[in-house]
């Protein structure tokens, strides 16, 4: 997969169209998996705060990770979208503790603790539809996360930058514009990739 910036949309539509062939039950075993790979990933399981979000849908299941990091005793940090696609954050109490949002996604429902709480990670944990050899990732394109990055980079924090994903959405190359970011390493239900600078 690769291209020119304006490829970007259709490898993004290819990806989703992907995920759609997947059945819930498809989706439910590789979140139980991919959790169990994602925990032998010292990146997460040695850091005191990570940044993370509530997956939906067919995204790659990020919920029994969630747990299992709260209950390791990490802060858990997740998103809260602000109405001009900024993310505000706040802190994982619990599945108990979130509620349904805009788009339909899932926030916390505590205190609101400002965009610049995710300087405070020492992992982030971002949503993507694919990271390529390089390890530039995809995302779906609505900035949120582009800001996150540029904040971080801007404050010269340096947390690791990992990414779950299908087997199938490891690819050579994606579309990759100035402003993309390289992230640390990418989980699968099959493995664990790091990538260097």
């Amino acid at each position: 997969m690769c291209g020119d910036l304006s490829g970007k949309s259709a490898v993004r539509r290819e990806l989703l169209a992907a995920r759609g062939l997947m059945s819930t039950e498809d989706v439910e075993q590789a979140a139980a998996v991919l959790a169990r790979q994602a925990l032998g990933l010292a990146e997460l399981t040695e850091a005191g705060t990570v940044a993370a979000y509530v997956s939906i849908g067919r995204e790659p299941g990020t919920r029994a990770l969630l747990d299992a990091l709260r209950a390791r005793g990490v802060r858990v940090l997740l998103p809260v979208l602000k109405p001009d696609n900024d993310l505000d954050w706040g802190v994982y109490e619990g599945p108990e503790h979130l509620v349904r949002a805009g788009r339909g996604l899932l926030e916390p429902d505590g205190e609101r603790l400002g965009v610049d709480a995710v300087l405070e990670a020492d992992a982030v944990l971002l949503p993507g539809l694919a990271v390529d050899s390089r390890g530039m990732r995809l995302g779906r394109g609505g900035g949120s996360y582009d800001r996150v990055l540029a904040r971080l980079a801007a404050a010269g924090a340096d947390p690791a930058l990992v990414v779950l994903l299908y087997a199938n959405e490891v690819v050579e190359r994606v579309p990759q514009e100035p402003h993309d970011h390289p992230v640390h390493a990418v989980v699968t239900p099959g493995s664990i990739r790091r990538f260097t600078a």
